[in-house]
């Protein structure tokens, strides 16, 4: 028998901002690298990544996301897995600082 009373809430809540992102109806590719991808190749994919993250109304949500859930791959919230990285490896003093001067960046 299912307990209706231990069942998880529902996620549109905490989903619902990804419906608004500037990325959806976007080809994937444009934010998620193939395998192998280096150098100049990838700097223009993330280029053009970025720029569709700049004028998305969600960029912020999209960011805090990427870097609390520590996703591992693709362009979230205007970062590269390798700026996420960076911020992450950060430590928790200047993590903090990091954090906010590219949440000031980006606004």
């Amino acid at each position: 028998m299912t307990y209706i009373d231990h069942l998880p809430g529902p996620n549109a809540d905490l989903w619902d901002w990804q419906l608004h992102g500037s990325c959806r109806g976007q080809d994937s590719a444009t934010f998620f690298h193939p395998e192998g991808e280096r150098g100049r190749a990838r700097s223009l994919r993330e280029a053009r990544a970025k720029a569709i993250c700049r004028s998305c109304p969600v960029l912020m949500q999209c960011r805090s996301h990427a870097l609390k859930v520590g996703e591992p791959y693709g362009v979230w919230g205007g970062l590269s897995e390798s700026e996420r990285n960076e911020i992450l490896r950060a430590k928790p003093a200047s993590r903090e600082r990091e954090l906010e001067r590219v949440l000031v960046a980006a606004m």
